[in-house]
């Protein structure tokens, strides 16, 4: 997850003059220096709002009236969005004050009356939240990250990428469990993404719960049927548990938007050959090697799959496949000459032919080897 910045949409009702606050003449002023704003986007008319709505407390019952404070979170929580590098030269205190003015403003019994503005307000706390919060993630200082994401979920709880930070943060942290569960939440919603299924399983894995990791993946497979990494991901799992059974079914799909990736064409062929479809494992190695003819695995795998058949009583071309194995073996064994491995399968396959001269040889390079 790479640092940035949320872009919350500024609510046009706000930078306009509405007829219900046009009605008040000591508004006035503030509500069109912020349509000025919208307009020409210059900070003076940012400044000139501040200075209206300020004007407009001179009593105790000005600090009482719901709308007059409505507006001054308005301009304040917007100076504090938009003027993100403080050109204004608002005192150190002013965030403090901010936030403590929207707390006290939402905890109001009135604040019903205001719902658009007490929203745009409590978005742009959230982007300030966020924006301070990912300053401490391009430092590494994840503690104090997660304490402002947090902050940030006070006004926006229903923004389900905050969790996603929240999340990251302590998977930085170490803090894997809780990481997880905060990645398995947002699996949960209606808005699930590929990263965040990506996110929960790896962790999983990565404490070694690959049964909870298979079950992500297969919910994320669900809900995302043609995401490609998390096809690959389900994959991966089966094929690292040496499950070719669960595998064969996904290889189909595999290979068709992996056609010239040789390691993918490999495990797929390595799957067929356990599930004794020879046919199509041997398919499959011959492509490997046509995508990578300096792998060993491929080509000895290939040799290995023609001296199983050639000891299979059912083949008619006992010879040929033996013959076929040599040549694999021999080329495999040119790759990597001190493979036992190799070496061994080699001996088998020259002993059923008979030729006792290849078997004496490798049988002093596998002495060779062990002493």
């Amino acid at each position: 997850m790479q640092s940035r910045k949320i872009i919350i949409p500024v609510l046009v009702l706000l930078f306009t003059t509405s007829a219900a606050f046009s009605q008040k003449e000591a508004l006035k002023s503030v509500v069109n220096n912020l349509a000025f704003y919208k307009q020409k986007k210059d900070l003076k008319y940012l400044a000139s709002a501040k200075k209206s709505v300020d004007s407009l407390f001179t009593t105790h019952e000005d600090s009482l009236d719901v709308e007059k404070l409505v507006y001054r979170a308005i301009v304040n929580t917007s100076i504090l969005y938009i003027d993100s590098l403080n050109k204004l030269n608002q005192p150190a205190k002013f965030f403090t004050q901010t936030t403590d003015l929207v707390d006290k403003l939402i905890a109001n019994r009135k604040i019903y009356r205001y719902p658009e503005e007490i929203d745009y307000v409590r978005r742009c706390l959230t982007n300030v939240y966020v924006r301070k919060a990912f300053e401490y993630v391009r430092t590494s200082d994840f503690i104090n990250a997660i304490q402002l994401f947090e902050a940030a979920q006070k006004y926006s709880p229903d923004y389900k990428q905050l969790k996603a930070y929240i999340a990251y943060s302590n998977n930085k942290l170490g803090n894997l469990q809780l990481a997880a569960k905060y990645y398995t939440d947002l699996i949960n919603t209606d808005s699930v993404k590929a990263e965040y299924v990506e996110s929960a399983s790896n962790i999983y894995k990565s404490i070694g719960d690959t049964v909870t990791a298979l079950e992500i993946i297969k919910k994320g497979r669900r809900l995302l049927p043609d995401n490609k990494s998390l096809l690959l991901d389900e994959a991966n799992i089966y094929n690292n548990r040496k499950d070719y059974k669960a595998l064969g079914p996904l290889l189909p799909a595999l290979l068709d938007i992996n056609i010239n990736n040789a390691d993918i064409a490999f495990v797929a062929a390595n799957c067929y050959d356990h599930l004794n479809q020879y046919d199509k494992a041997e398919s499959l190695y011959l492509r490997t090697i046509e995508l990578n003819s300096s792998a060993f695995d491929p080509i000895f795998n290939l040799g290995l799959l023609y001296f199983k058949q050639s000891l299979l009583k059912r083949e008619k071309d006992t010879e040929q496949n033996a013959a076929r194995a040599a040549q694999w073996l021999e080329k495999a064994n040119e790759i990597d000459p001190n493979d036992s491995k190799c070496l061994e399968v080699l001996k088998l396959v020259y002993a059923q032919s008979g030729n006792q001269n290849q078997v004496n040889k490798i049988n002093n390079k596998l002495k060779q080897l062990t002493n």
